[in-house]
């Protein structure tokens, strides 16, 4: 997803700054060495032209990393590409690897971080010498950077990326390329392709980006939203929530229009907070769903929550994400080099030679000019804002508008991956790709968002990519129904009178047991998002303590291996207390709407007690039991190993308490090991 206007001018305003490197020498051909810190890779560097035309001096040196085939090597390599424009590759290379498995058995891997991210000549803006000359608005931000990045800011296109491409295939002495995309990536390798068909053995392009693209607008990421709502609400997940999410989100969206929403939040230690919703957060949210499954789940709930006036949900959905959000600013993306090649690439509607007044201007009557369905649910201007208009409008150009390559695609082997969940770069690109390449296969992944080889829950895009390069049958991948990570949460109780009585209780202390059970439905859920997030995606355990808070009040937190719980409530008028430690879980129920008493685990490991001085028992689940079967490492193969299992094993008898069975600690693994390989 775009950075907004005000995160980029930050970002433009980083320190350090980018030098033309003239002093350099050109090389006639890859200078490679051992790296220090592995032994399956050689670093090297190549030295190459700024201006590939040769038209303006100096030169500027690619880092790149080498994994020598250890068979048949020699004539053809793979060139992996990652996303962005502005994302680094290099740090990727062990993933890269893994990724292609046998396909590198017999071609040399070459991974790069392309011109003006990562070690190759990065781009930065230099900051202001002093306070009072920092820039009043973001579009002064803009032309402060562009102004002292120089004439230089004209050479970081794709176009250049391509030529780059080019140079390291002559100078490592190979005769063909695989060239293996993702998002940004994929428009790059389709570039090349176009210019040296000659040279291109084989296609990989994931999560695609057309070679003119993309689009300014990003029209087919609004035309994809209704589908892949309904898609959410596939295999009956919707029942009891909605029969229609574009309406549900439609009406959300009208609300923001007509005056502010705002949300009450419960911070980690119990306090409420306003928590403004907007709809450029709407679209945020399913943007950030491409990567993030969990949010793309609770998203369908909490916006039929929020249609009907209960704004909790969303509220709570859209601090989470915020926070998630401020935790990976940037993403490994170098923002001077993402404005660069964004600004100069791209065909905005406007004049180049035009005052940025003007291009605001000719955007607004080209944006204006487009039916309202284009962004439905959302509006032309949520498309404005999403897109980098308000940015570029303000770039003093260097180079001219880009140029409508027309060429064809070379019609050679071509695997062309999409995500039926993937908003940013829509199943609709993929398609266009495919149809200009007679012999590609295209393969969309169910249940999976943006970069299928890193993200999919199931091996089938895998088994593909090694199926292309062994001349095998490429097989579809079969839908089934969606991993229990992916299942939407249920729609939360506006009030206790609209929760059922548990079966075989009635009256008020019926409804008070099952709001009890749905309370630490609801805990289990945060607590497991609050673990993952500190967990990391490398599987490490990074913050000391863990709390959160609940729905409608209260809180909790995680002390050693002990929950202790403090007037957590999920539904309005019925809180929790007490505390859950191993196979003991001790608890009070209280609030103004509720049938007071105590609960406690019975020898049976069931929860029981009084409530309104009627005797209850809430009996453990086999779903719960897998799931602390799954904390132990016991359930599936695929458990967690290392410092999660270390961390999650002590706390497999109270998530066993305290779990509805609605996700298994054994699918942390699926959101533990995604790699972002885009950015895009």
């Amino acid at each position: 997803m775009r950075p907004r206007i005000g995160k980029i001018a930050l970002t433009l305003l980083a320190a350090g700054a980018w030098t033309s490197g003239s002093a350099v020498s050109a090389r006639a051909q890859i200078a490679f060495a051992p790296c220090g810190d592995s032994n399956n890779f050689a670093c090297g560097h190549l030295a190459v032209a700024l201006d590939p035309t040769g038209a303006t001096p100096g030169r500027l040196t690619l880092a790149m990393r080498r994994h020598r085939a250890p068979v048949e090597g020699g004539s053809s390599a793979v060139i992996a590409l990652a996303g962005g424009p502005g994302q680094a590759a290099i740090p990727l290379t062990e993933a890269f690897l893994e990724l292609l498995g046998p396909v590198s058995a017999t071609r040399d891997l070459i991974v790069f971080d392309q011109r003006g991210t990562g070690l190759s000549h990065p781009l930065a803006c230099r900051p202001p010498k002093r306070r009072r000359h920092l820039p009043a608005t973001p579009g002064q931000a803009v032309v402060r950077c562009a102004q002292g990045l120089g004439p230089g800011r004209a050479f970081f296109t794709t176009p250049d990326s391509v030529a780059d491409i080019e140079a390291i295939r002559r100078a490592g002495g190979y005769e063909k390329l695989v060239l293996y995309g993702t998002s940004y990536g994929t428009k790059v390798a389709e570039q090349y392709a176009q210019a040296h068909p000659s040279h291109v053995e084989a296609l990989v392009l994931d999560s695609v980006v057309t070679s003119n693209g993309p689009d300014p607008l990003n029209r087919s990421t609004f035309a994809a939203v209704p589908r892949i709502l309904r898609q959410l609400c596939g295999y009956r997940e919707c029942v009891h929530i909605t029969t229609h999410p574009v309406l549900d989100l439609a009406r959300v969206v009208a609300r923001t229009h007509r005056a502010a929403i705002v949300g009450r939040v419960i911070d980690r230690h119990g306090r409420p907070h306003p928590e403004p919703i907007r709809s450029d957060d709407l679209l945020g949210l399913l943007l950030e769903g491409d990567f993030d499954p969990l949010l793309r789940a609770e998203f369908v709930p909490a916006v039929r929550a929020a249609a009907d006036g209960d704004n909790a949900a969303l509220a709570r959905l859209l601090t989470r994400a915020q926070n998630l959000g401020e935790e990976g600013a940037g993403g490994g993306v170098d923002g001077p080099l993402y404005v660069a090649t964004t600004c100069e690439d791209e065909a905005f509607p406007w004049s180049r030679s035009a005052r940025p007044p003007t291009r605001l201007s000719e955007a607004a009557a080209s944006v204006g000019a487009l039916p309202a369905s284009t962004f439905e649910p959302f509006t032309r201007a949520n498309a404005v804002r999403l897109s980098s208009i308000e940015v570029c409008a303000f770039w003093p150009y260097a180079s001219p508008a880009p140029f409508v390559d027309e060429a064809p695609l070379p019609n050679v082997p071509a695997l062309i991956l999409s995500g039926e969940a993937d908003l940013r770069t829509p199943t609709a690109n993929a398609r266009e790709v495919a149809a200009a390449i007679p012999d590609s296969h295209l393969l969309t992944v169910p249940f999976t968002g943006h970069s299928v080889l890193t993200d999919e829950p199931t091996p089938c895009a895998s088994d593909a990519l090694q199926a292309m390069f062994a001349a095998n049958p490429i097989k579809p991948c079969r839908a089934t129904s969606p991993p229990a990570v992916l299942k939407l949460p249920p729609l939360p109780p506006e009030r206790l009178g609209a929760v059922v009585p548990t079966r075989g209780y009635r009256g008020l202390p019926g409804r008070t047991l099952h709001a009890v059970k749905l309370t630490l439905a609801d805990l289990s859920h945060q607590l497991l998002l609050s673990l993952l997030e500190a967990l990391g995606s490398a599987g490490i355990f990074t913050s000391p303590t863990l709390s959160g808070g609940g729905l409608r009040a209260g809180w909790y937190e995680l002390k050693g291996t002990t929950i202790v719980v403090h007037g957590y409530s999920y539904v309005p008028g019925v809180n929790v207390s007490g505390s859950v430690s191993g196979a003991h879980v001790a608890l009070v129920v209280g609030g103004s709407a509720a049938a007071h008493g105590r609960l406690k685990t019975d020898a049976h490991g069931s929860l029981a007690g009084t409530l309104g001085g009627v005797r209850v028992r809430l009996p453990s689940r086999a779903a719960a039991t897998r799931v602390a079967q799954a904390a132990a490492g016991s359930s599936r193969g695929d458990s967690l190993r290392g410092p999660a299992a270390r961390l999650l094993a002590p706390l497999s008898d109270a998530l066993r308490q305290l779990s509805d069975g609605s996700i298994a600690l054994a699918d942390l693994r699926y959101l533990l090991s995604s790699r972002r390989l885009s950015e895009r």
